[in-house]
């Protein structure tokens, strides 16, 4: 693999030196230079050509998000990561705008940014998982045709407080949902959302609201271990129609939550998963749909393949890991 040239610009000297030790702890990643304000960010991105531009916003003489326009014109192959301890969700949106493709907040930054540069190099978008629950724009400054994202999580407390602020966000704006997950975080999360002000009870009854059981979804699908594509898709198809009739408004859109991917990695079946987070993205592209995965790096014996990491974060719009 060939080395990945990296500019870090912040203004701080310890902090420069965290995130250097952080990232050379790569094999294959090298720091070539630092910034300490934004002008000085611009001129050493226009003369070197990094692959990676590790950028603060709050920058002296020029801030990090006016540094990041210029910059994606003087070295439009450089990627950049914004490093920033502003979490403010509109701050974020700017920042990614200038066509940076990841925004991680310092206090995430010892368990994330080593992710964050990865997921990005790979052409992937990167967002704090602090910052997870709010909608930000793509690299080009156009909404995303579709969401399709993974939570890398650690344990069930950190997968319940995302997957139900991302149920609740759907149907309290007056849209649909549909939760295919484990026994044990489907009742979880419906005792979650009844907390959160939700008729949990009667959003089912009405049909915007479908839970199903991920071990009692999955067989149907499969043939001897292999995925049947088209059952697949005719199944969640019809799932998704269903609860878009509920709608009406003038568009329907349905939040959907899954862990079938997880059991089927769990299971040792990769391929499998991974065809299904395919499939997912053909559901966003028919539908109006968003998509949040959830795999549990400790249930995952052994651990979890970097190749299969890989592939998996391929394969969404964005990836968080808490």
């Amino acid at each position: 693999m060939s080395t990945i040239r990296i500019l870090i610009a912040d203004d701080y000297a310890d902090w420069r030196s965290q995130v250097r030790s952080l990232l050379q702890a790569q094999p294959e990643w090298q720091v070539i230079a630092e910034a300490l304000d934004g002008s000085e960010a611009i001129q050493k991105a226009e003369e070197l050509k990094p692959d990676l531009v590790v950028l603060d916003i709050g920058l002296p003489k020029l801030n990090g998000i006016e540094a990041a326009r210029r910059i994606r014109q003087l070295s439009p192959s450089s990627k950049i990561i914004f490093l920033s301890q502003n979490n403010d969700p509109d701050v974020v949106r700017a920042a990614l705008s200038t066509g940076a493709q990841g925004y991680v907040c310092k206090t995430d930054a010892r368990r994330e940014l080593v992710l964050a540069v990865d997921v990005v190099l790979r052409g992937k978008q990167f967002v704090s998982s602090s910052l997870e629950g709010n909608e930000f724009t793509d690299s080009s400054g156009e909404k995303s045709p579709h969401r399709h994202e993974v939570l890398f999580y650690s344990d069930d407390t950190v997968l319940l407080d995302s997957v139900t602020r991302f149920i609740a966000a759907a149907l309290k704006a007056g849209n649909a949902a549909i939760v295919v997950a484990t026994e044990s975080h489907r009742d979880s999360l419906l005792l979650r959302l009844r907390t959160h002000g939700l008729d949990i009870g009667a959003a089912i009854e009405q049909g915007r609201c479908i839970a199903l059981d991920a071990a009692d979804a999955l067989p149907k699908f499969m043939l001897r271990d292999v995925l049947d594509p088209v059952r697949f898709l005719q199944a969640l198809g019809n799932y998704i129609s269903k609860a878009a009739k509920t709608f009406r408004g003038k568009q329907a859109r349905v939040g959907i939550f899954g862990e079938m991917c997880h059991l089927l990695l769990a299971q040792g079946n990769a391929e499998a998963a991974i065809q299904v987070e395919k499939l997912g993205n053909q559901l966003a592209e028919t539908y109006d749909v968003d998509i949040l995965c959830g795999y549990s790096v400790r249930n995952l014996q052994g651990g979890m393949d970097s190749h299969i990491f890989q592939r998996i974060c391929a394969e969404h719009s964005a990836v968080y890991s808490r």
